[in-house]
């Protein structure tokens, strides 16, 4: 008696990167990575919508920071041949948003959205370079909290993330 499996679909997908390597990717992570991708887009949009709402006027922050050379530079675009539509706003943080104090001064602060509430260390470190460079006054994380059937928006300050940096 043999065992047979029966035909599956095809697991991988080959491409070729920018070297002109051949990379195998599996279909089930791809669509995983195009899913979360999306979740990450629409939630952003709620968090712009709960800042708006909140008071603060919101924009998208087109930097990004080198951190070999220690300096601001415009953010990269994306191209994303398929759809033939180039990514603009690529930057660190994602926004940045402004609320009127009193006469003639503002609070400006940069807004990083991350479902999970969890920075990378090259984010941490650009966030250290914002603000000890004054170019924002805080920074703040929106991260999703869960209550109920019910999606908020959670914003924590990064100054206490960085202190427990080592």
């Amino acid at each position: 008696m043999e065992l047979q499996s029966p035909d599956r679909e095809v697991e991988y997908k080959a491409s070729v990167n920018e070297e002109g390597n051949v990379v195998l990717k599996k279909k089930s992570a791809i669509k995983r990575g195009s899913k979360s991708r999306a979740q990450g887009g629409q939630f952003e949009l709620r968090a712009r919508k709960d800042l708006e709402e909140k008071g603060w006027t919101v924009d998208k922050w087109s930097n990004n920071i080198d951190l070999e050379g220690e300096k601001l530079i415009p953010a990269k675009r994306k191209f994303n041949p398929f759809s033939k539509v180039m990514t603009i706003g690529t930057g660190f943080p994602d926004f940045i948003a402004f609320q009127k104090m009193d006469e003639g001064r503002y609070e400006i602060i940069g807004v990083e959205v991350k479902m999970n509430g969890l920075l990378s260390i090259i984010e941490k470190k650009k966030c250290q370079w914002y603000l000890e460079n004054k170019i924002f006054n805080k920074i703040w994380i929106a991260r999703k909290v869960k209550e109920k059937n019910r999606i908020r928006v959670e914003y924590s300050n990064v100054k206490e993330i960085l202190k427990r940096i080592r």
